[in-house]
């Protein structure tokens, strides 16, 4: 579609709706209103880096732990995975972090 194609519709849809949807989308301007932007993916489809999704990166992690965690274990782990796929950056300071403590229990000779 053109450019004015697009703007039509825009219009015509803008026109259609209840004066309540109109407020919506005056309150956020006009112009700025896009009804043709695609939807976030659900995070069901969301992958990491390797192209893994949370819940396979979450069972793939249950089966190479030590067995006997418990559920709350395994939410914990799920609700990590999430926040992983959802946004590395925010997790980065948390391995980072787990990292170096495991390097600093080593040299003091102890075990998590």
């Amino acid at each position: 579609m053109t450019r004015e194609e697009v703007e039509e519709q825009k219009r015509m849809m803008y026109e259609k709706f209840s004066p309540r949807r109109r407020r919506f989308v005056d309150k956020i301007g006009y112009d700025e209103w896009d009804p043709f932007q695609l939807p976030f993916d659900p995070i069901d489809l969301r992958r990491d880096i390797t192209g893994m999704t949370s819940q396979q990166l979450c069972e793939e992690f249950c089966k190479n732990v030590e067995a006997g965690r418990n559920s709350e274990y395994a939410q914990a782990a799920a609700e990590f995975g999430v926040t992983l796929v959802m946004n590395f950056e925010r997790v980065r300071p948390i391995f980072d972090f787990c990292v170096w403590y495991n390097e600093h229990l080593e040299k003091m000779g102890k075990k998590a």
